[in-house]
């Protein structure tokens, strides 16, 4: 590893009723497509590029699901600890206690 690449990797739970729909993976796809890296989402059969929204589907993350990310580049740190905040908080959708 050098000074400017890093390699990031973090485990979030899918804790919305909805899990990984449509509009919570455009809201991933978008906070991945904000930082300098590469970050792949994966549950234990299959991974996806966090731009791919169609990917992301595929994976049908219902809730409880437990999702690894991981990322590499410049700003993997960052856009990893994004997307996992994201998730972790229901996407931000009304059905999650804890918006």
């Amino acid at each position: 590893m050098n000074d400017t690449s890093s390699d990031a990797r973090r485990e979030a739970t899918i804790v919305n009723q909805r899990g990984l729909h449509a509009r919570a993976s455009a809201q991933l796809a978008k906070i991945a497509g904000r930082y300098q890296a590469h970050v792949i989402i994966s549950t234990k059969s299959d991974e996806v590029s966090a731009l791919s929204i169609m990917g992301m589907l595929m994976l049908a993350a219902t809730k409880g699901t437990r999702l690894n990310i991981r990322g590499d580049g410049v700003d993997a740190e960052q856009a990893v600890a994004a997307i996992a905040q994201m998730i972790e908080n229901g996407f931000e959708e009304e059905d999650f206690p804890g918006c």
